[in-house]
C-alpha cells in the first residue's frame, strides 16, 4: 500500500548534503535489514531497539539522546527546568511537517495524551507521572507535574510528535511528520518501507535520498544479503557471524557497549504458596545457571553478566551482586525450602537476543541437573506473547526478554520494571507483575530528586533492595553490534542500539 507522506526524524547535528551517492541495494540509497518486522512507524507500542532508528526516521521528538547518551534539542529550541515541577519549552522557529503545516503546542499536548491512553504502552512505564502542557504563546509552553521530574528532558526524547488532529491512542500507520524524509511506500505485512527525502524539510537536507527497510528474520539471510550488496546495514548479529564478517574487506562490524538488559525474568503473578512466590526459591534457582559457560560457549564473550538489576553502562547503575554457578547449593536451598518435582515453563519471542534458542536449551539442561524440569514455548515475532506476558493468555514461570533503555539513565528501567503499583497491576501495566510498595516508594523518591548525586545514592539503595528480591534467573548485557558495508559512512551507532539516519552518508 502507499501511505500519505510521513516525515522522518533527524537528530541534532544533521549532516548537510546534496543527495545520495550510488551504493548497495540497487543504486541510489541505503537499505537496512532488520531481524524483527517493523509493524509500525510509530513507537507507542513497537519499541524494540533497531526499530527506533527507522521510527525516528519517521517522526521527531522535542529532544534526542545522542551517542554519548546526552540529551540534545530537536523540535525544541530550548528545554529548561524553570521550577521544581515545571519545565519551560520553546519550539524551534520554522519547524513544519512535510505538508507545510507548523508543529504546534497542541500537537505536543495531544501526543502526551495519546501515549498515555494507548493500551499496553511500553513507554508509559518510564513516566512516574504524565506532565500537563500549559501554553504560554503559540510556540512556548510549560510541562507541569505534581511532583518534580528532573529527567523529563530525557523522557521526552521518546515522545514522537504528530499533528493533533491525526494522532490516536494506537500505533499510527500513516500521517505526516516533521523530519527530512517522507514515506512513499509501506507494507506492514512484509515489514518493507521506502523513505524519500522531504523537499520541504525545515532543516539541512540529509545526504542520502532514499532509505529502504527490509525484514529478514534469519541471520543467514541477512548475512548473505549484506555480502552480496543487496543490503547495506544489518543488525542482531551472533558472535559466529561477527567472526565471519570481520574478515571481509568490504564489510565493517561496528560495536559499542550496550544499555539493553536481557533477562530470564520470573513471573511475579504467582499466588502465595507457589514456589516462585518465595524469594528463597528464586535465589536457589539462580545457582543452577552456569553463566560463565553461557557467556563463553554460547555468546563467545560478546555479553557481560549483570552485576546488578540494570545495565552497568547506565548513569546511576549500582553493582549489587553477581550470579554464581553452584548447582549443589541450588539443590540444598531448594530442599531447605521444601521444593520437589518443580516444573518451570519458559517463554520467549524469537529475536529477543542473539542465540536465544541456544540459551534456552542450555538452561533446560542446567535446571535438569538440579532436579528441576523445564518446558520451552517459543513465540514468533508478531505473535501473542504480549497477552501471555500480561497474564491474559496462559501461565508461565520465566520470561526470556530484552528491555531497552533509550534514555541512558538507570532511573528509566528502574521506573519501568520495578516501580509497579496495585493500580498498574489491575490494568496489567506492571512489569510481569512485579509490585513491591517499598521499592516503588524508593524509586519514586529518587525520580523526584533534582540533585544528581543525591538521586544516584537513592537509586543505589533501591537497586540493592531490588536485588534482594531475586527478580531474574539470570541476566546479561549484550554489546550493541551492527555490520555495514564500508561505503556506509558516518553511521554513529549509540549504546541504545540506534542511530540518526540523517547523519549517514554513502561513499564511492
Amino acid at each position: 500500500m502507499t501511505l500519505s507522506p510521513l516525515a522522518a526524524c533527524a537528530g541534532p547535528g544533521t549532516v548537510t548534503g546534496t543527495g545520495g551517492t550510488s551504493g548497495g541495494a540497487g543504486g541510489q540509497g541505503l537499505t537496512l535489514a532488520l531481524n524483527r518486522s517493523l509493524v509500525s512507524l510509530d513507537n507507542k507500542l513497537n519499541q524494540f531497539d533497531a526499530a527506533v532508528s527507522v521510527q525516528r526516521g519517521v517522526r521527531q521528538a522535542l529532544t534526542f539522546i545522542d551517542p554519548k547518551l546526552a540529551v540534545q534539542n530537536v523540535l525544541a529550541e530550548s528545554f529548561e527546568l524553570t521550577a521544581p515541577t515545571e519545565w519551560t519549552v520553546r519550539l524551534r522557529d520554522g519547524v513544519r511537517y512535510s505538508d507545510g503545516s507548523p508543529v504546534t503546542v497542541e500537537d505536543v499536548s495531544t501526543a502526551l495524551e495519546m501515549y498515555q491512553k494507548v493500551p499496553g504502552s511500553f513507554l508509559a512505564g518510564f513516566f512516574p507521572e504524565w506532565p500537563k502542557v500549559t501554553p504560554v504563546d503559540k510556540s512556548t509552553f510549560k510541562l507541569v507535574s505534581e511532583n518534580p521530574m528532573p529527567t523529563l528532558d530525557y523522557l521526552m526524547a521518546n515522545i514522537l510528535i504528530t499533528p493533533a488532529a491525526a494522532n490516536k491512542p494506537e500505533e499510527l500507520q500513516d500521517g505526516v511528520g516533521s523530519g527530512p524524509y517522507v514515506v512513499t511506500s509501506a507494507s506492514r505485512g512484509t515489514g518493507e518501507y521506502t523513505l524519500q527525502v522531504n523537499d520541504k524539510y525545515w532543516g539541512p537536507a540529509p545526504a542520502i535520498k532514499t532509505v529502504r527497510v527490509r525484514f529478514l528474520p534469519e541471520e543467514a539471510g541477512r548475512i548473505v544479503s549484506l555480502r552480496s550488496g543487496e543490503v547495506d546495514v544489518i543488525d542482531a548479529i551472533s558472535p559466529d557471524a561477527i567472526a565471519q564478517l570481520s574478515g571481509l574487506a568490504d564489510v565493517e562490524v561496528q560495536e559499542v557497549p550496550g544499555t539493553r538488559i536481557c533477562q530470564l525474568f520470573y513471573n511475579f503473578r504467582k499466588p502465595s504458596g507457589h514456589p516462585l512466590a518465595d524469594a528463597r526459591v528464586r535465589e536457589a534457582l539462580t545457582y543452577a545457571i552456569n553463566g560463565p559457560s553461557l557467556v563463553k560457549d554460547v555468546f563467545s564473550d560478546s555479553v557481560t553478566p549483570m552485576r546488578g538489576v540494570v545495565a552497568g553502562t547506565l548513569a546511576g547503575a549500582a553493582e549489587t551482586g553477581e550470579y554464581v554457578y553452584d548447582p549443589r547449593k541450588a539443590r540444598q536451598l531448594l530442599d531447605a525450602a521444601g521444593v520437589k518435582d518443580l516444573t518451570l515453563k519458559i517463554i520467549w519471542e524469537t529475536g529477543e537476543f542473539v542465540n536465544d534458542t541456544s540459551v534456552m536449551e542450555a538452561v533446560v539442561e542446567m535446571l535438569k541437573a538440579v532436579g528441576v524440569r523445564a518446558e520451552l514455548q517459543q513465540f514468533q515475532p508478531g505473535g501473542d506473547i504480549s497477552k501471555w506476558r500480561q497474564g491474559r493468555a496462559g501461565d508461565w514461570d520465566v520470561l526470556g526478554n530484552g528491555y531497552g533503555t533509550p534514555t541512558g539513565l538507570a532511573l528509566t528501567p528502574l521506573q519501568g520494571m520495578y516501580a509497579g503499583t496495585a493500580e498498574k497491576e489491575a490494568s496489567r501495566d506492571t512489569y510481569q507483575g512485579y509490585v513491591f510498595p517499598k521499592i516503588t516508594t524508593m524509586v519514586e523518591k529518587a525520580s523526584q530528586e533534582a540533585d544528581q548525586a543525591k538521586r544516584e545514592r537513592l537509586l543505589a539503595d533501591a537497586q540493592k533492595e531490588i536485588w534482594n528480591t531475586w527478580p531474574c534467573l539470570w541476566a546479561f548485557t549484550p554489546k550493541t553490534v551492527i555490520a555495514r558495508r564500508k561505503h556506509v559512512q558516518n553511521l554513529q551507532l549509540g549504546p541504545t542500539n540506534s542511530y540518526d539516519l540523517a547523519t549517514v552518508r554513502l561513499s564511492g
